[in-house]
C-alpha cells in the first residue's frame, strides 16, 4: 500500500514528466474522477501544455501545470505510477503482483513519445484537477517535535489513530505508524495525550529516523517488523508472540513486552 514514502517515490519519478508537452489525456475510468473532475476538463486544461513542477503533500502528488491548475493524483492502496513505461515501485504489499495494462486508469502521452499512467487494480485512487490541500496536516517529512507533541496533546484518541489522521499527520499509514510505535516502545492503544515528555521526545527520534531509513531502504514495507506483521508473528526484538488487534478498522501488531501499555 502506498505511503508517504512511496508517493515521495512517485514525486521524483514525475519530475523527469517536468517540461514535456501533453498531446493527449486517457480518463476514461470516469469513477477515478473525483471533485467536480471530468475528462473534457482534464483534456482542456492539460493538453498543449507542460508540467512545471511536482509536490508532494502527505499522500497526494500534485503537478503544477503551466496555466495555473494543479493535477492531484491519489493512489489508494494499490496504485502506482509508470513514467515512459518504467514503474519507480514495481510492486506494492497486499496488491496484485500481476502487471495488467488494464488497470491504467489514468495516461497523459507526451509530444516526441513517452508517457505517464496511474495502474490501479483496485481503483481506490483518483485524479482530481485543483484538490482541496486545506484538509492536510503536517507533513511527514517535514514536521518538527513540537507540531508532533501538539498533535499528540489535543487528542485521547488512541496514538495509532491520531498519528494516521492525516488532517493532523499527512502521509503516515498502517505499516509506517506499526513500524515506529513499535522502535519507540509505545503501545498503539495509549491515548495520545498520555505520553509523558521523554515519550513523546523518544517518538519524535524514531519517527525521524524511521522516516529516513525507510526512505533510502525502499518503502515502508522494509521496517523490521514488517516481516512479523503476520497471524502468529513473534516480535524480532524478544522473540515472543506479537499482539494483533484493530485500531481505527486497521490492523494493528504490537509488542507486549516493550510496548506495554
Amino acid at each position: 500500500m502506498p505511503e508517504g514514502i512511496e508517493i515521495e517515490y512517485y514525486r521524483r519519478e514525475a519530475e523527469k514528466t517536468i517540461a514535456r508537452t501533453i498531446v493527449a489525456v486517457e480518463a476514461n475510468d470516469h469513477y477515478y474522477l473525483k471533485g467536480q473532475t471530468t475528462t473534457e476538463r482534464l483534456q482542456k486544461a492539460l493538453v498543449g501544455k507542460q508540467l512545471l513542477k511536482s509536490r508532494r503533500i502527505g499522500k497526494l502528488l500534485l503537478l503544477d501545470v503551466d496555466g495555473g491548475d494543479a493535477l492531484g493524483l491519489r493512489f489508494g492502496m494499490t496504485g502506482r505510477i509508470i513514467v515512459d513505461d518504467v514503474a519507480v515501485i514495481e510492486s506494492l504489499e497486499y496488491s496484485s503482483k500481476r502487471n495488467n495494462p488494464a488497470w491504467d486508469r489514468f495516461i497523459i502521452k507526451f509530444y516526441g513519445g513517452g508517457s505517464m499512467h496511474i495502474r490501479d487494480p483496485r481503483r481506490l485512487g483518483g485524479v482530481e484537477l485543483n484538490p482541496n490541500v486545506s484538509e492536510f496536516g503536517y507533513d511527514l517529512y517535514a514536521i518538527t517535535g513540537r507540531e508532533l507533541f501538539g498533535v499528540l496533546a489535543g487528542s485521547s484518541r488512541p496514538i495509532k489513530a491520531r498519528l494516521m489522521d492525516q488532517s493532523e499527520v499527512a502521509g503516515l499509514g498502517n505499516l509506517l505508524t506499526d513500524e515506529i510505535l513499535w522502535r519507540a516502545s509505545i503501545d498503539p492503544r495509549r491515548p495520545a495525550d498520555s505520553l509523558d515528555q521523554k515519550e513523546r521526545r523518544r517518538l519524535y527520534s524514531h519517527f525521524t529516523k524511521t522516516i529516513t531509513e525507510l526512505t533510502s531502504q525502499g518503502g515502508s514495507h522494509t521496517g523490521n517488523l514488517q516481516d512479523h506483521r503476520v497471524h502468529g508473528g513473534l516480535c524480532p526484538r524478544h522473540g515472543i508472540p506479537l499482539e494483533r488487534y484493530r485500531i481505527g478498522g486497521r490492523t494493528t501488531y504490537s509488542c507486549p513486552e516493550h510496548q506495554k501499555r
